[in-house]
């Protein structure tokens, strides 16, 4: 769905969209799995920067709840993840603030995105909500074994009979000498 701040105007749009799973791709080790319900609400927001310079922002607030499996950066076992977050997002047209030069930004400001001439697709910002949301790195469990990097057997399931010790061949030649 593309939102542009035409759309917004004279009222703002009401947003009640559900998402089937594939309708966004978010990453390799994070699969969407039921239905992700997005609502919310986008409104026009006119910033005046002078007498005859008026940019037209995007203001979208809302939340979206879904389910989610995640793969566990150690052992590869999916992880269900339970999505539930609220959102209050502007956007401005993107190149609004590239004449400004070098500066500092406030705190509210790094809460600012940018929307192309086309509009703000709400899908990348769903997107964007869900990788925030979740962890980095999503483990099963906060003591996973991981897989044992010989025979790729679960560490966590049975314990391999891998020797643990194995010695780069090229080092054979230095065996015979003492350590110091």
């Amino acid at each position: 769905m593309r939102i542009t701040p035409e759309d917004l105007y004279p009222d703002p749009l009401d947003i009640d969209q559900t998402l089937e799973p594939g309708a966004i791709d978010y990453a390799l080790d994070l699969e969407q799995v039921g239905p992700l319900h997005i609502q919310g609400r986008a409104e026009r927001i006119e910033e005046h920067r002078g007498p005859k310079d008026v940019v037209l922002d995007i203001r979208l607030r809302g939340n979206l709840q879904g389910e989610f499996q995640a793969i566990c950066a150690r052992c590869a076992k999916p992880i269900p993840q339970h999505v539930s977050e609220s959102f209050d997002l502007i956007f401005r047209p993107s190149g609004t603030d590239a004449n400004l030069g070098e500066r500092a930004i406030t705190e509210a400001e790094t809460e600012i995105g940018y929307y192309e001439q086309s509009g703000l697709s709400l899908e990348d910002v769903v997107r964007e909500q869900v990788l925030l949301t979740l962890p980095e790195r999503a483990l099963c469990r906060e003591d996973c074994k991981g897989l044992c990097p010989h025979c790729g057997g679960n560490r966590n399931e049975r314990d391999c009979d891998c020797e643990s010790k194995q010695v780069d061949s090229r080092w054979h030649a230095l065996q015979g000498f003492p350590a110091n």
